[in-house]
């Protein structure tokens, strides 16, 4: 129970890498609070993990469903110890210049000013509590980009970057703010990577993988329970590759 007492919220909880740390974080004792757009597989997981989990109807890029989303979590706990920004999008792969408009907005609102607008909502309540832990959810994309996924790799660089300028700042107010880099995993967002879904795409993404196989919801949740409990009180600024070995 390593995280018994603890509270959580994590944005795109609902499936994928994001419901991977909410079964981990619930089965460690903490109370999650699952925020995703997708209500109906929020509800499905909240029933399968029973007592101790929410779901709430969450735009990340809103900053007013964001607000609501830090209001709901003080209302029912009166505070919040653990913040996962792990829902993301991506485009297509595409050429840089053939990416539309439309796409390139949708990957920088979600993945990008939805880390500035929880931590707009919530920085300020940890460091009331002089405690906290946020943890970024990035991608070996921001480390060692693909090509033709290039704003997508962009986006997820910064999020690299902004979680080393957040540990900075916030470390002297006792929150620590660190990142997860995974490497594709088996994921609602695997086809969109990849183009198509087909076994010899699947054959050409893992030959660029050591260990030979993709990033598991598992993987995430049990590095994301290491660096959002006081085991790593001393970690902080770190994007940890949770990847394989694809960006040796």
């Amino acid at each position: 129970m390593r995280l018994e007492g603890k509270t959580a919220i994590v944005t795109g909880g609902a499936s994928g890498f994001g419901a991977g740390i909410v079964r981990r974080f619930h089965a460690e004792g903490a109370r999650v609070l699952i925020a995703d757009l997708n209500e109906e597989m929020a509800q499905e997981l909240s029933d399968e993990l029973g007592e101790g989990v929410e779901t709430m109807r969450v735009n990340v890029a809103d900053g007013a469903d964001v607000q609501a989303m830090a209001d709901r979590a003080q209302t029912l706990w009166g505070q919040i110890d653990i913040l996962v920004n792990n829902a993301g999008v991506t485009h297509l792969p595409a050429a840089m210049e053939d990416i539309s408009e439309e796409d390139f907005d949708r990957v920088i609102a979600v993945n990008v000013k939805s880390v500035y607008l929880t931590a707009r909502s919530i920085v300020p309540l940890m460091k009331e509590r002089g405690t906290g832990a946020i943890l970024n959810v990035a991608s070996t994309a921001g480390v060692s980009p693909r090509p033709r996924l290039s704003w997508y790799n962009a986006s997820k660089g910064w999020m690299n970057n902004a979680t080393k300028g957040m540990a900075v700042e916030l470390a002297p107010a006792g929150v620590r703010v660190n990142a997860l880099n995974p490497v594709a995993g088996e994921t609602p967002l695997l086809k969109s990577f990849m183009g198509e879904d087909t076994p010899e795409m699947r054959a050409k993404f893992l030959s660029t993988i050591p260990l030979g196989r993709f990033s598991t919801p598992e993987d995430m949740g049990n590095a994301a329970l290491y660096l959002c409990s006081d085991e790593a009180s001393m970690i902080t600024g770190v994007c940890m590759e949770v990847d394989g070995g694809r960006c040796i």
